[in-house]
C-alpha cells in the first residue's frame, strides 16, 4: 500500500539504532543509508531540520511472520533499554487473532510488531495510526487521495476512519494530531500523479510540491506533494521502473 513512509527524527544515530535493533528480529534489514536518510524498504528515517521538524504522535505497525517474532521484537527492544508501550499479546478489539507487541521509539512514536491472518505482503509496514484534529475533514482528504493511490475507505464512523489497500492499511483517529509525517503512495503512470495533484488543488488543499521529476532521488522519480488538513506531507510517486 505504501511506497514509503518517512519519519523525521531528532537524533539520527539513536533512532537508527532503535529501528535496526527491533526490525532485525522481524527479518528486516537496512536497504540503504547515506548522510540524508536510512531506509528499510518502505520505511525511512531522516534527520529533522528547521523547516522539517520531528515526527510526533505516529503509530506504525510492522509485519511479524509469527507470534514468536512479535515476542522477540518486544524482548529485544526492552532488553536494549527502549520503552515498553504494551506487552505482546492478543488484542481482540483489533481482530480475533490479532497479536501485537508495542515499543516507543526515541522520539516517542509507537512502533509495533503485529501478526494476524489478514497480513498482505509485500511491504514491511502493516499499518499506520494517524491522529487527526477533525476526522471527517481528514477522511475527505484521504478519500480524494484514495482515488489515485489504490486504496479505499472501509466504514464510516464519526471518530475513526479506516483505509485499506492491497498491502496494508491506515486509520485516522481523533486526538492530538500526528505531526510532520511523510507518507507516499505508489502510482504507475505520471498522469496519475498529475491528476492527484490537480484534484487536490481544485479541492482547496495546500500544495507542497508540484508534479515533476526528482532526479536527486533517482532517474525517473516523478512525484507530487500535498499537505493533509493537519499539515502532514502526502505524496503520490511513480518510479518509472
Amino acid at each position: 500500500m505504501f511506497d514509503h513512509v518517512t519519519i523525521r527524527v531528532s537524533d539520527r544515530e539513536a533512532s537508527e539504532r532503535f529501528y535496526e535493533t527491533v526490525l532485525r528480529t522481524l527479518g528486516v534489514e537496512k536497504t540503504y543509508s547515506d548522510e540524508h536518510l536510512a531506509e528499510w524498504d518502505d520505511l525511512s528515517l531522516s534527520p529533522a531540520e528547521a523547516e522539517k521538524p520531528v515526527t510526533r504522535g505516529l503509530h506504525i505497525g510492522f509485519v511479524a511472520p509469527s507470534r514468536a517474532h512479535v515476542d522477540e521484537f518486544w524482548r529485544a527492544g526492552t532488553e536494549a533499554g527502549y520503552r515498553d508501550d504494551g506487552r505482546p499479546g492478543v488484542r481482540p478489539e483489533y481482530g480475533g487473532d490479532y497479536y501485537g507487541g508495542f515499543l516507543l521509539d526515541p522520539d516517542g512514536n509507537s512502533a509495533e510488531a503485529v501478526h494476524h491472518a489478514e497480513i498482505r505482503p509485500p511491504g514491511h509496514i502493516d499499518h499506520l495510526w494517524i491522529r487527526v484534529a477533525d476526522v471527517p475533514a481528514a477522511s475527505a482528504f484521504y478519500d480524494l487521495v484514495a482515488a489515485y493511490g489504490g486504496f479505499e475507505r472501509k466504514g464510516n464512523e464519526p471518530d475513526h476512519a479506516h483505509f485499506v489497500g492491497a498491502g496494508g492499511s491506515f486509520s485516522l483517529a481523533a486526538g492530538t494530531p500526528t505531526e510532520n509525517l511523510h507518507a507516499a503512495f505508489p502510482a504507475t503512470e505520471n498522469a496519475t500523479v498529475d491528476a492527484f495533484h490537480r484534484a487536490a488543488m481544485e479541492a482547496g488543499y495546500r500544495d507542497n510540491g508540484a508534479p515533476g521529476e526528482r532526479p536527486r532521488y533517482h532517474p525517473g522519480y516523478y512525484g507530487a506533494y500535498v499537505l493533509d488538513p493537519d499539515g502532514n506531507n502526502i505524496e503520490l510517486v511513480n518510479h518509472n521502473r
